[in-house]
């Protein structure tokens, strides 16, 4: 590939993405799109449909599958996740492979430099295209959007972590506000609620959009079956939430 674009698309609703990302789509020679599975193929349904309404049945941009490869974190998370992200670019290289790709495009959930690691995974390829970062409409933005609240109190800093760091090591020392992402399970139950407020939300902006907001020690068993229900319905989730210590 002579270029590789990631583009932000929030998460997953049009309307999450930036007018240069649409030109991005619209300029692409190849679109990259993974498939992660039968239980998940909305995913990659989602961003085919994002690339069909942009372009038109005619569309110039050639959409290439890969799969996924598995993740193995028997010998410790952050030796397989590098694993991992080695086997992603390869599977990025073997599907582009024989293809004259020219501008590939990624859709990258999210944001491509916030809390993901297509920028990881693309410093890996080698000979190295040139990267082009299109920002779209962030999960955080989406969520206190959704809410209507702001991200941080006045003159008051956030932290952004993980569900992981949350489960293993609590609530940070000095942090007034944790906004959290990837968190597959639920990590908040493992603080004491008392004091904290919440305000949670999956498929952020989508017509299946689930909101649920309160102190922790009233929500988090809503939150908790509402996020179970969800999950099985669609066979995936996409969800984040902020916490706040509140008097």
């Amino acid at each position: 590939m002579d270029e590789l674009w990631l583009i932000g698309i929030g998460t997953g609703s049009p309307d999450h993405l930036t007018r240069a990302g649409e030109a991005a789509i619209r300029g692409a020679d190849t679109i990259l799109i993974p498939r992660k599975g039968a239980g998940k193929s909305d995913l990659a349904e989602l961003r085919e449909d994002l690339c069909r309404d942009l372009l038109g049945e005619g569309g110039a941009a050639r959409i290439v599958h890969f799969d996924i490869p598995n993740r193995d974190v028997s010998e410790g998370y952050l030796k397989g996740v590098d694993a991992w992200h080695d086997a992603i670019a390869e599977a990025w290289v073997g599907a582009l492979r024989g293809r004259a790709s020219g501008k590939v495009a990624l859709l990258v959930w999210g944001d491509p430099s916030l809390y993901d690691s297509t920028l990881r995974i693309a410093s890996r390829l080698d000979p190295a295209p040139r990267i082009k970062v299109i920002p779209g409409i962030t999960a955080l933005q989406a969520l206190t959007a959704a809410h209507g609240v702001p991200l941080n109190d006045l003159n008051a800093p956030v932290t952004i972590t993980t569900g992981r760091r949350l489960r293993d090591e609590g609530w940070p020392a000095g942090a007034e506000a944790l906004a959290v992402m990837l968190d597959g399970e639920t990590s908040f139950q493992s603080l004491d609620p008392d004091g904290l407020h919440i305000w949670w939300g999956a498929f952020l902006g989508m017509e299946n959009e689930v909101l649920v907001q309160g102190p922790l020690k009233n929500v988090a068993q809503e939150i908790t079956e509402t996020r179970a229900r969800a999950r099985a319905a669609h066979g995936w989730i996409m969800d984040t939430y902020l916490l706040k210590r509140r008097d």
